[in-house]
């Protein structure tokens, strides 16, 4: 999962793009609205967190813009912002968001938030299993033949990425977009070099299939 997060407090934005990279989550920052609308021009975001009191505009606005422009709209918006009145609160969910975090707020919930967000996408279960090749996506656990399989963080979130979506062919150029943050290089062998070692590292048989011309797919084996 890419996520966006629109904050004008650095040292606040700071410490979420930690906490939310140790889950293994891509993540870039933006501390206004015209920088966030530059980035999300450029990139696509499964989630952005957006605060409402930005230096250059409206939060609320740019809310109502991720919302009716299919463009830029990424598949779901957390307010994230102080403002706590009932009526700010319907306000923000008028406003095309999909939910609202006051401040301040633990990480913990704000992790919480974003896994119930994403069962109401494609993914429902917490756990996946493929053949002997259990993902425990709660726990961040990936087991085979009874064994548990030692992934670094970026190996994980490729896997998990791939079990979100079981079945179908995923392009280099998406699982950049979706796993790596805006410091990647969409032109190195990044993709390619992880995407071994990982399957090195989940053994045979392969169920990691390269689909020439098209991408990599998570399948069962025949």
């Amino acid at each position: 999962m890419r996520i966006l997060i629109v904050e004008d407090n650095d040292e606040l934005a700071s410490l979420l793009a930690r906490g939310l990279r140790n889950e293994q989550y891509a993540v870039d920052t933006a501390s206004g609205v015209h920088t966030a609308s530059e980035l999300l021009a450029t990139n696509r975001y499964d989630v952005v967190t957006l605060d409402l009191g930005l230096p250059d505009g409206d939060g609320l606005e740019l809310c109502r813009r991720l919302h009716d422009d299919a463009a830029l709209r990424p598949s779901r918006v957390i307010v994230v912002s102080a403002r706590d009145d009932v009526n700010d609160r319907v306000a923000g969910l008028d406003a095309g968001a999909d939910d609202y975090l006051v401040k301040p707020f633990d990480l913990t919930e704000l992790l919480a938030r974003l896994r119930a967000l994403h069962r109401r996408g494609d993914v429902v279960e917490s756990t996946v299993t493929i053949g002997d090749l259990t993902i425990d996506l709660a726990r961040h656990r990936v087991v085979r033949g009874g064994l548990d399989v030692a992934l670094t963080g970026r190996e994980y979130a490729l896997l998990r990425y791939l079990a979100h979506h079981l079945g179908r062919p995923i392009p280099a150029e998406e699982l950049v977009e979706h796993v790596w943050d805006r410091n990647a290089d969409p032109f190195s062998n990044s993709v390619r070099v992880i995407m071994s070692r990982l399957r090195r590292k989940l053994g045979e048989p392969d169920l990691i299939r390269t689909v020439t011309g098209v991408g990599y797919v998570l399948e069962a084996t025949p």
